[in-house]
């Protein structure tokens, strides 16, 4: 009779599901770049409530809350080439479509993900900024990117600083869906490893354990982070 759980096999599996760390981490980073962007764009077009593209916005922002991650990474995985075929044929264009890596589309998918999360985010914290400043930089003759610049994106970066790291945790383990269209970053290599002798149980441990200990680093970052930007707010205040 087998041992319940085989520590061995446990620690032995580490080094192996670490190796695709990178992966993980380049999904997670990709992602965060990616969704800021898209959610600064969002942001700033419910803020200054552009006609069209505000309602855009907000069909974009419900229907990503709406959905699972999962079915957005179907949907842009079999979805998109299907776009940039009917492209290839309309225009012409010489796009290797078969040779797209699967990563593409899931870096695709968690940014359009991402993106609509930090839009609210970085909504309410724009708008977190006091109104006096503003006007005040206008009344001096700064443009609204100068404005933006130099006197709110500072401020709100601090205010919306906490939210950012609890979406790059989450992305960090949502990419662990990236398997299901044959990815392979940590979760994906310790199913493998623990389909080799039918052990998912002492690799699931392992691979939970990676992902702990990630999110615990990445966590302490970010908490020295906005204690250094606190600091430098209040300098600048002084």
């Amino acid at each position: 009779m087998g041992t319940i759980f085989d520590w061995d096999y446990m620690i032995k599996s580490i080094p192996e599901i670490a190796r695709y760390l990178p992966v993980t981490i380049g999904i997670a980073s990709v992602s965060i770049v990616c969704g800021l962007i898209i959610g600064l764009f969002t942001a700033l077009v419910k803020i200054y409530q552009i006609p069209v593209l505000k309602q855009l916005a907000a069909l974009y922002i419900s229907f990503i809350r709406g959905t699972p991650l999962l079915v957005q990474i179907y949907i842009v995985y079999y979805g998109l080439p299907k776009v940039l075929e009917y492209v290839k044929l309309q225009y012409n264009w010489d796009i290797n479509i078969s040779g797209i890596p699967a990563i593409v589309f899931v870096n695709i998918a968690c940014a359009i993900n991402v993106g609509a999360y930090l839009s609210e985010t970085i909504r309410a914290a724009i708008e977190s900024v006091d109104r006096g400043q503003i006007e005040a930089a206008y009344s001096v003759g700064m443009t609204i990117f100068q404005t933006m610049k130099r006197i709110v994106f500072p401020q709100a970066l601090i205010v919306a600083l906490p939210n950012f790291g609890n979406t790059f945790l989450s992305i960090i383990k949502d990419s662990s869906l990236a398997f299901i269209i044959s990815v392979v970053e940590i979760m994906g290599q310790a199913k493998i490893i623990g389909s080799r002798q039918l052990r998912f149980f002492e690799v699931y441990i392992a691979v939970s354990l990676i992902y702990w200990v990630v999110c615990i680093v990445i966590s302490k970052f970010i908490a020295l982070l906005e204690q250094r930007l606190r600091r430098y707010e209040r300098r600048m205040v002084e």
